[in-house]
């Protein structure tokens, strides 16, 4: 019985659209953080099935050049959409087999029980533990998960269920191609991913590393789309905000504040959806340590220069979005009325 609904579980995620998929239990995810912990979900949860769905690789390299924005946006909102409702009909499948299942969301779904609520982002169950720990991928040191043939561009998700299942085991040293290239690190204009520290979990008697990550809210603030510029200033993401990065943690909600009132004045772009913790649309603007990310180290390489050479993004008052070279980019801006211009900087620059 075990045997055959683990094959099901797994078969039943890779017909459709999974390009990888594999099987932790309680006892596997033993000893790891409280998002380890399936009964969150599901009082009497034994095993989750994990499984990843592929970005479509032909839309990165446009949208890392600055060519193309929406054509990634919209593919990276389906594919969230994809694993979504793939958890949802395995869920439903098992449910009425009889076996209590409960489909985890890819994204934008927090925990209540932390500090500050969903303003920590703290996932109710992490797909990405679920997904190193069941050999589904692993973990590169931007603490992405990565598939050995994929990379970092997949979109994760899992179903927890009160059926006991096979857990598969993590993938072996030799199937992770990450080599601490560190350009996930060059390519995050938050600084994220601390520089010298690194995070140790254990899951089941086996121990992942990752980069220690720093304030959430650094991600929220340029990965939201609120400000895109690199402390360079030589390029930015596909976000017009100009504000600068606080180099303390502590200095990230304030700014956030700040900027979300000037967000909200900026006309509005193609595309984009409704997140939780917005009230405005959130666009698609960065997401570089994930989709730079390939196995093939030349590539990596590649996307880099393409990000670094793509220029500064500016936004015209139809609200459409241009990559401008850093000089230029701060004389269209210099040439904006000062009420449109303090939108997308800091008023004492």
């Amino acid at each position: 019985m075990k045997e055959k609904m683990s094959r099901f579980v797994m078969d039943y995620v890779m017909k459709d659209g999974a390009c990888a998929a594999g099987v932790v239990t309680v006892e596997t995810l033993r000893g790891g953080p409280p998002s380890t912990d399936l009964s969150y979900v599901l009082p009497e949860a034994k095993s989750a099935v994990s499984f990843a769905v592929p970005l479509d690789a032909s839309l990165i390299e446009p949208f890392l050049s600055k060519k193309d924005r929406l054509s990634h946006e919209r593919d990276n909102f389906r594919t969230n959409n994809q694993a979504g409702g793939i958890a949802l009909g395995l869920a439903k499948n098992l449910s009425q087999k009889g076996f209590p299942s409960v489909p985890v969301a890819p994204n934008e779904v927090y925990r209540a029980d932390t500090g500050r609520g969903a303003i920590d982002m703290h996932p109710d169950v992490s797909l990405r533990y679920l997904a190193v720990r069941s050999g589904v991928g692993a973990f590169g040191l931007s603490g992405n998960v990565l598939h050995p043939d994929r990379g970092a561009a997949v979109i994760l998700g899992a179903v927890v269920t009160a059926l006991e299942l096979l857990p598969t085991e993590p993938l072996p040293p030799e199937k992770n191609y990450c080599d601490r290239c560190r350009l996930c690190q060059a390519l995050c204009a938050s600084g994220m991913m601390d520089p010298e520290e690194e995070t140790t979990v254990t899951l089941g008697g086996h121990a992942f590393t990752y980069a220690k990550r720093r304030n959430y809210l650094r991600c929220e603030y340029v990965c939201g789309g609120f400000t895109g510029l690199h402390p360079s200033e030589k390029w930015s993401t596909w976000s017009p905000g100009r504000l600068p990065v606080p180099e303390k943690d502590d200095d990230y909600l304030p700014a956030i504040v700040t900027a979300m009132k000037k967000y909200g004045r900026w006309p509005r772009m193609p595309g984009g959806h409704y997140h939780l913790l917005m009230r405005d649309p959130l666009y698609l603007t960065c997401g570089h340590c994930q989709i730079a990310c390939h196995p093939d180290k030349e590539v990596r390489k590649r996307r880099h220069r393409m990000v670094v050479e793509s220029g500064c993004v500016v936004q015209d008052r139809n609200g459409s979005l241009e990559a401008l070279a850093p000089e230029r980019a701060r004389e269209r801006l210099a040439e904006m009325p000062a009420e449109v211009r303090v939108l997308y900087e800091d008023a004492g620059r």
